[in-house]
């Protein structure tokens, strides 16, 4: 496998009011293509930071970030944004679609900024929403939807690119517990057919549906493992 993504000495430092935070302290990892991982941490970790890195949401203050060939360091914002819409996927604990328009308006979405024809867009937000099992909603509001199928929605939108990585921010953190069973599960489905994952999570039994578990404290990597059993029944998710 290669590396879809590796960060090397990663320092991220939040200045207020005279006094420092030091949100990443010298954090260094790589990701390879395939993988699912999970960063977890509590609240104040670094773990969300981490991942606005990542997803170039955000730049370190100092170290080393290269996604794929591309040294973020000699990226513009411009080119950072184009790499993001092109090659990365992204869904949101908070949904983030539009609730006056359809299922299909709102997978549509990243394809409008690119040269794709009307034609072959709709195949690729058909495929998508296909993808999700939401075929019978697709001109249905998303706002009459429930949380699981916004969910679902928001996959769908991450996956219409056909990016390299998705990253995932608390994907189950706004659902009941048989709908974040059945986005984990879509989420591992994806990893299965060669999809890269990153998510981030303070649940564990959320965390364990990856096979990798990055565990980041004040700033730091405490634990980097390999999750041997990490499939989880829907039934513990109730516990």
């Amino acid at each position: 496998m290669t590396a879809v993504l590796q960060v090397e000495a990663l320092k991220k430092d939040y200045a207020d009011e005279g006094s420092v935070t030091h949100a990443l302290n010298g954090v260094s990892f790589s990701i390879q293509s395939g993988e699912f991982v999970s960063i977890m941490g509590p609240s104040g970790s670094g773990k969300s930071t981490l991942l606005h890195i990542l997803s170039f949401l955000d730049r370190p203050s100092s170290g080393k970030y290269t996604f794929k060939e591309h040294n973020m360091d000699d990226l513009s914002d411009i080119e950072l944004a184009h790499i993001r819409n092109k090659e990365m996927g992204f869904i949101f604990q908070s949904f983030n679609l539009l609730s006056r328009s359809s299922v299909y308006e709102n997978v549509e979405m990243p394809l409008l900024y690119s040269k794709i024809p009307p034609t072959a867009r709709k195949k690729l937000v058909e495929k998508a929403v296909s993808a999700v099992g939401l075929e019978e909603k697709i001109q249905t509001e998303a706002g009459r939807l429930s949380g699981g199928q916004k969910q679902r929605v928001a996959i769908a939108r991450a996956l219409v690119n056909d990016p390299n990585i998705i990253f995932a921010d608390e994907p189950t953190g706004n659902l009941d517990s048989a709908s974040g069973a059945q986005v984990m599960e879509i989420l591992e489905s994806l990893n299965n057919t060669g999809r890269t994952i990153v998510l981030v999570t303070h649940e564990t039994y959320t965390a364990e549906f990856a096979r990798r578990l990055i565990h980041v404290k004040d700033g730091k990597i405490e634990s980097d493992r390999a999750i041997l059993k990490h499939r989880k029944s829907k039934e513990d998710f109730f516990k």
